[in-house]
């Protein structure tokens, strides 16, 4: 049995899901091959993308959710952009040599132009292997109703009527929920956390930057540390080294823990009581797996304006605004014990920490049939 995960670099979350994807499968003995789907066919191309994507979220955040929104409503109509046909050109010759000589059973795209790439190599009848795409937020992405797998991953059950009204069956829904790794599933006491972490065992804020680091979040850490509470802070700036230098520098009343990137925020998630994140879909994902109340904040104009939606209206987030800051929602998270258990009974009801071993179990299935 063979699968290929197909990643691409626009954000972390997508090569999350794939890392996740791949432990679950390897657990069953099912060889995988991972490749960034642009970078391996066309590295221009795949610099291109990336650095479009975190440019455009970073400096221009406000362009790109207008562009974002523009899409969106493209998407209620008629009209096929083909958002990954520049891609398709370029890569698409050496992309369909390269899945015919690996002959895999499943074909898995973490990301909306790696799922155009396999639509076209689909409809070219150039293809025998199953077709999975992995949608890694809590809303559908503009152009997913333009690809053509087989099945597609979502969320919740709960995005099914958003996916139908899109053009996508129900048939071929999986809402198995976004894969995280099977860590995430897992939970020590925050006592024990704590030690592994070696911070006092106190009442504990994570303030998690995203992958890249994005957000205000000094401005974040400055308004905690006005709060009158009794806790401390664990703060992980992703790959952002000028975030995490000027954190380190600088003077609050709190005790805080600062990292960059990490390979253990699950550990740090079982140590902490809330979490102060942006509502990319991955991180969102790996907190309520382990039962996270969600303190939402700056999120990226377009799918993470709709991750934020979804995770209010669904009521598992809090959300930071100007008019009602991070020290607020963190004080009313400790003081409103009524809403507290509320949470924890939705978290519950919602998280998807199995998410992973599903669609593992899934995959192999579809392996032995095909």
């Amino acid at each position: 049995m063979k699968a290929i995960i197909l990643t691409i670099s626009a954000g972390g979350g997508h090569n999350t899901a794939a890392k996740a994807i791949s432990e679950c499968l390897n657990q069953r003995g099912i060889e995988v091959v991972t490749i960034d789907a642009y970078k391996y066919f066309n590295k221009y191309l795949s610099d291109t993308v990336e650095k479009g994507y975190l440019l455009s979220t970073k400096y221009v955040p406000k362009l790109y959710g207008r562009v974002y929104r523009i899409a969106e409503k493209k998407a209620d109509t008629d009209i096929k952009l083909k958002m990954g046909a520049f891609g398709s050109v370029l890569v698409f010759r050496k992309f369909a040599r390269f899945i015919k000589s690996q002959n895999a059973d499943v074909i898995i795209a973490t990301h909306l132009f790696a799922g155009e790439l396999l639509t076209e190599l689909k409809e070219r009848n150039d293809m025998q292997a199953k077709t999975i795409g992995i949608v890694t937020d809590f809303t559908v992405h503009p152009f997913w109703e333009e690809t053509d797998l087989d099945y597609y991953v979502t969320a919740s059950e709960l995005m099914d009527y958003q996916m139908e009204k899109r053009g996508i069956s129900k048939e071929k829904l999986l809402p198995f929920g976004i894969p995280v790794h099977p860590k995430f599933s897992n939970k020590m006491t925050k006592l024990q956390a704590r030690k592994q972490l070696g911070i006092p065992n106190k009442n504990t804020v994570f303030v998690i930057a995203g992958s890249m680091g994005f957000g205000d979040v000094v401005k974040h850490i400055k308004n905690l540390d006005k709060s009158t509470l009794d806790f401390q802070i664990v703060c992980v700036c992703g790959n952002n080294k000028k975030l995490k230098e000027h954190l380190e520098d600088i003077e609050i009343n709190k005790t805080m823990f600062v990292y960059g990137f990490v390979n253990n925020v699950d550990v740090i998630m079982d140590a902490s009581d809330c979490i102060v994140t942006k509502p990319g879909g991955l991180t969102t994902s790996e907190a309520l797996a382990k039962g996270m109340h969600l303190i939402l904040i700056d999120p990226i104009p377009g799918q993470e304006d709709r991750n934020s939606e979804f995770l209010l209206n669904i009521g598992v987030a809090t959300k930071v605004t100007k008019t009602f800051p991070v020290d607020e929602a963190v004080y009313m998270f400790y003081n409103n014990k009524t809403k507290t258990k509320y949470y924890d009974k939705i978290i519950d009801a919602v998280s998807k920490a199995d998410a992973g071993e599903k669609l593992g179990d899934f995959i192999e299935n579809l392996c032995k049939e095909n």
